[in-house]
């Protein structure tokens, strides 16, 4: 059970480095456009909104990370970086759409589970 929570945490680390090469580096060209439905000039517009963005779901990533690379003592601090998922992922499906319930805080409410369920 503990292999299948540290997998699942790693998913979801890995899910938000995406988000940030996406919203930080991306967000302009036709991956990120086609991913956001933005058209250029929106995306221009919100260029540097969107790499903050970003930079916000690294820190996400790095948390995971950190909670994976203590082990056993880590259970803590993955259980607040989960929880901070879900509750952006709550957040994001209610103001911006529906998609990302499942994109971002379904995977983190998972792992989440896991890793309370315990070994």
């Amino acid at each position: 059970m503990k292999l299948a929570a540290d997998v699942l945490v790693a998913l979801v680390a890995l899910l938000h480095v995406w988000f940030l090469v996406l919203e930080m580096f991306l967000w302009d060209k036709p991956t990120g456009l086609r991913t956001f439905g933005q058209s250029a000039e929106q995306a221009a517009a919100s260029k540097v909104l969107a790499a903050n963005q970003g930079l916000y779901n690294g820190f996400l990533a790095a948390g995971l990370v950190w909670g994976l690379v203590l082990g056993a003592a880590g259970t803590g601090v993955k259980v607040f970086f989960l929880a901070c998922v879900v509750v952006a992922g709550v957040y994001g499906a209610a103001t911006v759409g529906r998609k990302i319930l499942f994109v971002q805080a379904l995977p983190a409410a998972l792992a989440l589970a896991f890793v309370l369920v315990g070994p």
